[in-house]
């Protein structure tokens, strides 16, 4: 059920005092939401978005950025865990960025490393005796 222990036993107290209804009358418990499931829609949208798009300099979401963005559009300021359960809840996952540029010419840097980098390599120093 995903709640502890204790919180079961409350239910079943309840239940046995005052069946069904009682149960259905205990009020919601928790911290109210910040974010309305339809803002968090709009969240969603705008995350599938290119970061520049949004003033970013580069195309990589992080959690302070997704906190930026948070706080820019709705005002409301989370923390870095709570931003990793929304970005949980929403779908999405971290994602591991790609090391290599997108603009990499492996011609260009097959030829550097085949000539240009043997000359810039130091040459021993033999000196006769």
């Amino acid at each position: 059920m995903g709640v502890a222990r204790q919180t079961v036993y409350t239910w079943k107290a309840l239940l046995d005092e005052g069946g069904i209804d009682a149960l259905r009358a205990v009020p919601g418990r928790g911290r109210p939401a910040k974010l309305e499931p339809e803002q968090l829609a709009e969240l969603r949208g705008a995350l599938l978005q290119s970061l520049t798009a949004h003033g970013f300099g580069t195309e990589l979401w992080t959690l302070k950025r997704v906190g930026s963005l948070i706080k820019r559009t709705y005002g409301v300021e989370f923390s870095q865990t709570q931003i990793w359960r929304i970005l949980g809840a929403l779908g999405f996952s971290a994602q591991k960025p790609d090391r290599r540029a997108i603009e990499r010419d492996e011609d260009a840097v097959r030829h550097w490393k085949r000539h240009t980098w043997p000359a810039l390599k130091k040459k021993p120093n033999v000196t006769a005796d």
